[in-house]
């Protein structure tokens, strides 16, 4: 009589490094900062990737989880126009319009668990447990199903560090750090040893630190440049115990993942395109100190969404839109031509313009901006309308980069690869 040996189910388990660079984990790795991810590069593939255009959080996570572009899922932004309107709104997670990887696996029978997931809020039902990360306001409205909530108070979650106060109040930062990634911790261990298929878990402090802190990173001398170095200790001790655990279950590192939705760098100088379009004699206001856009003059003809997003002030699209559809091809063929002539102190600012129609596709392209103009590094682009000079500086040290990224894998996925390429897969693991 022949034996069967039951075969095991296949689990993923995805680890989310929010604005980590390819290079700074290969370095801190190097360094024997991160040993434990240092012994996964040598035995996997460390894979540089590209973002999201544009590069932030909420557009390349959605790309994350749809494996789709902003054309296809319709979040091309933190903010976007109310219908008909020059006046901002937040999209969330109901915008969403492609279905995600997690659900279609879901559907499938899949148990999926996603813990700290940015640009999930409000929760969605899921077949398991979905928490929702940044930006989520309310820890009911952030947790499906509802009893979670009960779980994650009693652990003492916190969704997010206090990103405004912890701009300037640095020893307010490392305290807020702490405190979110214990609560990572602890979500890991509750919801580790439940049934699943699907296990992701994404840290986002290192994102904020180097926002505010990266300047630690960089200068040996700074008071926190030890502090900076063992957040990240901390974070691969974390990657040690996931993987360890996973390698319990499965055997194997097949199937373990880990990412990054973007890298990093230092700000040399803030741009603001806005300030450059109104020096162009493309955006006019009709007073001198403008508090939105809807005090545009209806001789604009270009205007700027943060990041690095530039609308057309098209008359098919907006309500006092004077730019002809005939009219479109011309202005932005201008527009990029002398952005990516612009310069500061002698270096090249942007690195190139992308026009929408030729990187997005999809039902909702035309919704979105109609350029995007990616930077050089150090020269981080910025929305506002209130500046009046080009370039400037705030107390923002690092900016986000868009060809970057990391993927890890225990296999090799290719060299091209952009993070709306990974649903794929993951996908793979569960065909």
């Amino acid at each position: 009589m022949r034996l069967f040996k039951k075969k095991t189910k296949n689990r993923v388990c995805v680890i989310g490094l929010d604005g980590v660079p390819h290079y700074l984990l290969l370095n801190l790795a190097k360094k024997g900062v991160m040993p434990y991810v240092g012994r996964l590069i040598d035995s996997g593939h460390l894979h540089k990737m590209k973002a999201s255009l544009p590069e932030i959080s909420s557009v390349s996570w959605t790309d994350f989880m749809t494996g789709s572009n902003s054309g296809t899922h319709s979040i091309f932004g933190f903010t976007d126009f109310k219908k008909n309107s020059y006046d901002l709104r937040f999209p969330n997670y109901l915008d969403v319009k492609k279905e995600r990887f997690w659900d279609i696996i879901g559907n499938q029978k899949k148990r999926c668990i996603v813990i700290n997931q940015p640009s999930t809020y409000p929760a969605r039902k899921i077949n398991g447990v979905l928490i929702s990360g940044f930006v989520a306001i309310d820890l009911a409205k952030a947790v499906y199903p509802f009893s979670v909530k009960y779980t994650l108070e009693q652990i003492g979650y916190q969704i997010d560090i206090d990103t405004f106060k912890s701009r300037e109040d640095h020893e307010l930062l490392w305290n807020e750090l702490s405190t979110t990634l214990k609560g990572r911790k602890e979500a890991f261990h509750s919801f580790w040893k439940e049934d699943w298929d699907y296990f992701e878990l994404v840290i986002t402090g290192t994102d904020r630190l180097q926002h505010f802190l990266w300047n630690a990173y960089e200068d040996e001398n700074h008071i926190y440049h030890q502090d900076f170095l063992n957040y990240y200790r901390e974070i691969d001790k974390f990657i040690n115990e996931i993987n360890t655990a996973f390698q319990k279950l499965t055997g194997s590192d097949e199937g373990f993942y880990m990412l990054s939705d973007h890298g990093f760098t230092g700000i040399e100088q803030e741009v603001y395109l806005n300030a450059w379009l109104e020096k162009e004699n493309y955006l006019h206001f009709n007073t001198s100190s403008p508090k939105n856009l809807s005090e545009m003059s209806p001789s604009t003809s270009a205007f700027a969404l943060d990041p690095n997003r530039i609308y057309l002030n098209l008359k098919e699209k907006f309500l006092n839109g004077t730019v002809k559809e005939s009219e479109k091809n011309t202005l932005k063929q201008e527009l990029t031509h002398k952005l990516e002539k612009l310069e500061y102190e002698g270096k090249k600012v942007v690195r190139k313009v992308f026009d929408t129609e030729e990187i997005y596709s999809g039902p909702y392209v035309k919704l979105g901006p109609d350029l995007i103009a990616l930077s050089e590094h150090g020269f981080d682009m910025k929305g506002s309308i209130k500046k009046k000079d080009i370039f400037g500086r705030s107390i923002l040290q690092g900016m986000h980069t868009w060809d970057d990224a990391f993927f890890w894998a225990n296999g090799n996925h290719g060299s091209d690869l952009c993070i709306s390429d990974l649903a794929a897969i993951i996908m793979k693991n569960f065909t």
